[in-house]
């Protein structure tokens, strides 16, 4: 597992603000999902997390951060924004709506700050892994330090994988 060596919008927005953060790269392992990742970056899964976007019911995106080990579950969510109902976002409109592509979406540096949840169990990590912006790069860091960043609420959002 290789530092990351070229930096990121996500690292320079945490530079900005002064938010320390460890980048790491693992662009050539070939490894794209969540678990892949979280093997690779050699942590528990339950560490690393992923970024989904979804639209509600009144139309109205949101962001939901969560353990790549975890499936986001719609119900909790809607209820955590206070909406009747959400739905993923389809991938088409991710990169025009945030900036970013899907596998290399992060909670930091979208181009429109949306409303953000981080799955509840989140606020008991030291440190947690989240994209750092492209795919094959990850930024770790305390969940205190990315509130610094991207403000968001805690909610239990998710449900434990089949």
């Amino acid at each position: 597992m290789a530092r990351a060596n070229e930096k990121t919008n996500v690292m320079r927005i945490l530079e900005q603000k002064k938010i320390p953060y460890t980048a790491y790269c693992y662009l050539d392992s070939g490894v794209v999902s969540g678990p892949e990742v979280a093997a690779v970056l050699e942590q528990d899964p339950a560490r690393v997390y992923k970024t989904l976007v979804t639209v509600g019911h009144s139309g109205t995106h949101y962001v939901f951060v969560l353990a790549v080990d975890r499936e986001l579950d719609l119900k909790r969510a809607a209820a955590a924004v206070g909406e009747k109902n959400i739905a993923m976002l389809k991938s088409k409109n991710l990169l025009p709506l945030t900036g970013y592509v899907h596998g290399g979406c992060s909670p930091v540096g979208m181009k429109k700050q949306f409303k953000t949840v981080i799955d509840a169990p989140a606020e008991q990590l030291e440190t947690l892994f989240c994209s750092g912006g492209r795919i094959g790069y990850q930024v770790e860091l305390a969940p205190t330090e990315l509130q610094r960043a991207v403000p968001f609420t805690y909610a239990e959002i998710s449900t434990k994988m089949p």
